[in-house]
Parts: C-alpha cells; structure tokens; sequence
C-alpha cells in the first residue's frame, strides 16, 4: 500500500486533510505531518500497536523514549505534573522549539514512559500540529521522521522527496508542506533541580545561562 500525500498549506492547513488525517489516526494509521521544527512521525499515543509500528520504523529499541505534542498547557497538565518553577519555564517558552522532559501522570500510556516515568512533552508552533490535536482531542507521538544510522546516530530528513523514498510504502499519510529548513528540538530535562539540557537543537538556550 503506498502512502496518502497531501499536498497542505503550512500556515493555513484545509481542515478536509486534518480530518482525513485524524479519521486515519484513530483507525490506527501511522502519519508523518510538518511541526515548527523538522517533520514528525507519529500516531495515537493511545494505539500500542501504532507505537510499536513507529519503534519498528525508526529502527529504535523499545527502551528509547517517545514524545508526543499537546496542544496547549492545559493538556500538557493532563500527562505530567508541573511543579510551579516549571509551569513559569513552560508559561515563557510554549509554543515552541523544545521538548521538555517532565514527570508522567497517570494518564500517559506505559509504553510512552521512561523508566524513570518521566515523559517528552512538546507544544509546537504548527497550525498542522494544532489542528491535528485539536480534532483528535489528545496527543500524538511524535518522533523526528528519519532513520537510525548504522553508527546509531539518529538520522532525520525534511525534504519530501527523501520522505517518499524513505516511507512512502511503511506509512499511511503525509501531510506534504513542501521543504522545511529546521533541526530538530532541543530537549531540556525539567525533572531535577535545575533545568538540564540533553540535546541542543532548534530553540535559543541562552535563557538556561542568564
């Protein structure tokens, strides 16, 4: 089976592909769509089966973290428990180009924490993601789209052509906005003390020395 793609505006998404993608979502459907970085690979964080698929795809090993995207704060409190020095990070830093690790709630699925049951959270400033969230009514995983090198680096790609060579037949829909020039976020750990920065990617960190 060959991929869906849908050809989508960036900033003003037709609400016809985020509700054929979200009817695909709920059916299990894996996606590859733009966020305000590079391209996400993703799924229902609520479909194990799907999650497992993204694991296979990525050529991850189950004990590597997923993150997913929200929507706004109010969802993101929904899944883990923001201390109140964290909320202000959040509250100046949101929407944007990070990935905040924070403790897991209840809420979060197994599968998607760490050991540490902590869980990768980010609120990107996408019209796609929003729209996407916004009518599935909860998260959705979210993975750079790319594959693992054999040297185990991660690997990523935001051209379309690549995207369709990679995956065009492995996975259901791709909301196609044509080249995007990001890397992916940068992930801060907001689960001890002091904020930690575990990959430097898009988004100014200087706010984490001043």
């Amino acid at each position: 089976m060959s991929i869906l793609r849908l050809q989508t505006n960036l900033e003003h998404p037709q609400p016809r592909h985020i509700s054929r993608a979200v009817e695909l979502l709920r059916q299990g459907s894996t996606i590859i769509y733009p966020t305000d970085t590079t391209y996400g690979l993703g799924c229902d964080i609520n479909n194990k089966r799907s999650i497992d698929r993204i694991y296979q795809l990525k050529g991850l090993d189950q004990k590597h973290p997923l993150s997913f995207i929200c929507s706004d704060l109010s969802q993101v409190a929904q899944y883990a428990s923001v201390e109140n020095k964290n909320y202000r990070i959040l509250r100046h830093h949101v929407p944007g180009e990070y990935t905040f690790i924070l403790p897991a709630t209840r809420e979060v699925p197994k599968l998607m924490q760490s050991n540490a049951r902590s869980v990768g959270i980010r609120i990107p400033k996408s019209a796609v993601c929003k729209a996407l969230i916004d009518e599935l009514g909860h998260p959705i995983v979210s993975t750079t789209v790319g594959r693992t090198a054999d040297d185990g680096a991660p690997a990523y790609t935001n051209n379309p052509d690549d995207i369709m060579r990679l995956f065009g037949r492995t996975v259901d829909v791709f909301l196609d906005v044509g080249m995007l020039y990001g890397e992916p976020s940068s992930v801060i750990d907001l689960t001890g003390s002091e904020p930690k920065v575990l990959r430097k990617g898009s988004g100014d960190l200087s706010w984490l020395t001043s």
